[in-house]
């Protein structure tokens, strides 16, 4: 059945930071779909188009491409607010104690449920997830992302060393596992795997040299790992492995830096880093709510973008501060205007675009989704102010729908989320 979903409608088809006419903006705008982008403009034109389209009329809403979140951890949402220690004491105090629990697979199932469930109230309708350190844990996670039926990425993960004894894992179990996972779900439906280390910390090079060997027998899998978050972290890495000259090269000896992989934080790098990433093609995922709330620092975009290197929003759950890439749209300008001269100026189209089209290229899925161009996937969110709210205050006076959309970043949250499509098909729908 072809649909026609009347609203305000915004996308970036194009990339604001090398174009200035990348937003494209519909004030009475129309999408028109099936499980795929069939028309997008005005709605006049678009029920010319279409005259026997079933129309929906949500004049006043707002329709946005669906979200993709590029770095965002399965078990880390009960430890969302842990304040008051930085990376590597948050690591060993909250966090990987939380995570040994998902050795037991009922557990871990409730978390999955509600993870990705919370993806999807919050409008994300892909991610690039890291996962749990155990194979029974990702078996049921891979089990419920199938069926919530989310764009999800996500991977076995890989540590063997400064950890808790109980997530330790040795090269030959580490490749097994990995691979019984690979063979059972990657390409599966919306699945794809995702090789992950947690960080250099935490790997042996024998333990590196099986992502390695992973990635060379299924070229088409994804990779992720963290790099270059805190400053304590880095000179530890640099202890761990004497021969490299900085912490991207522990992952570039093992052919771990190319085109498919994605690197959270990124925080403190040298321009040889950022010159090599581009080189590679590859991401980093901005996880700008994490780096503040830890202590991290204020990421360089403005360096990133000079060097080349393409960057993304990433919730960083659960040391980012809740799942919304509304929010973190808000703290990653936040952050570049604390930044003055050394940041990059963002508008509303830069937001929008960083967390849709520019996730979607990070995860090699820019043909497939992202905006609204016609023939990509039908994913999109609907959004509506809460009655009473601070955002509709705003919104009732607001001047032009550029402005709008700088609103919905500053004050839209989860609540505002009311309805979400995946190829066309409604997954969350708060009005029924």
């Amino acid at each position: 059945m072809i649909s026609i979903l009347r609203a305000h409608i915004a996308h970036t088809p194009k990339s604001p930071f090398e174009h200035t006419d990348a937003l494209e903006l519909f004030e009475d705008g129309a999408i028109v779909f099936d499980e795929r982008v069939l028309a997008v403009g005005e709605f006049g034109a678009c029920r010319a188009m279409f005259p026997d389209a079933v129309v929906v009329d949500e004049r006043g809403a707002f329709v946005l491409p669906g979200f993709v979140d590029t770095h965002v951890h399965f078990p880390q949402v009960p430890v969302i607010g842990a304040m008051g220690v930085r990376l590597l004491e948050w690591l060993a105090q909250r966090t990987l104690p939380e995570e040994n629990r998902f050795a037991d697979a009922g557990y871990a199932r409730q978390q999955a449920q509600a993870f990705l469930r919370l993806l999807l109230k919050n409008g994300t309708t892909t991610a690039l997830v890291f996962g749990a350190h155990f194979k029974d844990a990702m078996q049921v996670f891979f089990e419920e992302a199938n069926k919530s039926g989310l764009r999800i990425s996500s991977g076995l993960v890989l540590g063997d060393r400064h950890l808790t004894p109980e997530l330790h894992t040795n090269a030959e179990r580490a490749y097994q596992e990995s691979r019984d996972l690979i063979d059972a779900w990657h390409n599966h439906g919306r699945l794809r795997y995702a090789v992950t280390p947690r960080f250099s910390l935490s790997c042996s090079e024998s333990l590196l040299e099986v992502c390695q060997r992973l990635l060379s027998e299924t070229p088409d899998l994804l990779f992720t790992s963290h790099i270059n978050e805190n400053k304590d972290e880095i000179a530890f890495v640099g202890e761990l492995f004497p021969w490299s000259r900085d912490y991207l090269e522990t992952y570039e000896r093992f052919g771990l830096v190319n085109e498919r992989a994605v690197y959270a934080h990124n925080v403190h790098v040298s321009d040889s880093e950022l010159t090599r990433l581009a080189n590679a093609n590859a991401s980093v995922s901005h996880c700008c709510s994490s780096n503040m709330f830890i202590g991290s620092g204020l990421f360089p975009l403005k360096r990133h973008l000079q060097h080349g290197v393409h960057v993304a929003l990433g919730s960083d759950v659960g040391g980012g501060t809740g799942f919304s890439l509304f929010k973190e749209g808000l703290m990653a300008y936040q952050a570049q205007m604390l930044l003055q001269e050394k940041g990059e100026a963002l508008t509303a189209a830069h937001l929008l675009y960083l967390a849709t089209l520019a996730g979607a290229k990070a995860l090699k899925l820019e043909e497939q989704i992202g905006d609204f161009i016609v023939g990509k996937q039908a994913d999109f969110i609907l959004l509506k102010a809460p009655q009473g709210s601070t955002l509709q205050a705003t919104l009732q006076q607001s001047p032009d729908i550029t402005s709008s959309l700088a609103a919905l970043f500053t004050l839209a949250r989860e609540e505002s989320v009311q309805q979400v499509y995946v190829a066309g098909k409604c997954l969350l729908n708060t009005q029924a």
